[in-house]
């Protein structure tokens, strides 16, 4: 044996180097591993951040939805007083009318009571109702020798007349009224044709 191979096999000598790549990729292991430490952190911070914000948005959709629904419930009983009290303005108006009537009727029933003081009580009282009946945007139909339009008028009957062209309003048995221009009732009309 020679002393080349008794070198390799001899307890205690230093055994040769390795394969290089094997040997760098050894030398990295701590470096990786801080690296890898490091990418931990970085995405443990960011994972921290990212809850913190849904954290807050969550909370910010809770109060939302709160504001939402209060807000809700806010209109819902707007609406309902809305609807309760709007004709609160026309009948405090109208409560003018009926004190009239009051006095009017009061007068009629006292003994000698003067019929030209109680036409004219009843007159003004007429008046009044016009007045606020108009404020609030009732106006009457009354087509008296008007062409008849079915849209605001009801045929009650047919006149043959030789003085009125056809389908002219002869008579209103009973007044219309609109609303703001809408048609609440339609007048009661007879109406004339050809002779």
């Amino acid at each position: 044996m020679t002393t080349e191979t008794m070198d390799h096999h001899t307890p205690g000598a230093r055994p040769e180097p390795s394969d290089p790549e094997s040997e760098a990729a050894s030398g990295t292991e701590p470096e990786a591993l801080e690296q890898h430490s490091a990418t931990l952190a970085e995405v443990s911070a960011e994972l921290a951040a990212a809850r913190a914000k849904a954290d807050d948005y969550w909370d910010q959709l809770l109060r939302a939805r709160a504001e939402t629904e209060n807000l809700r419930r806010r209109q819902a009983t707007e609406l309902e007083k809305a609807h309760k009290y709007a004709l609160d303005g026309f009948v405090r108006e109208l409560l003018q009318v009926h004190d009239s009537l009051e006095l009017g009727h009061a007068a009629a029933l006292e003994e000698g009571a003067d019929i030209a003081k109680l036409r004219e009580g009843n007159d003004l009282t007429l008046k009044l109702l016009d007045d606020v009946m108009a404020r609030f945007g009732v106006a009457p139909v009354d087509p008296q020798g008007a062409a008849f339009n079915p849209e605001f008028h009801q045929a009650m009957s047919v006149q043959p007349r030789a003085d009125l062209a056809p389908n002219t309003v002869t008579a209103v048995l009973q007044k219309g009224y609109t609303l703001n221009g809408r048609l609440v009732r339609p007048a009661l009309v007879m109406v004339s044709r050809a002779a």
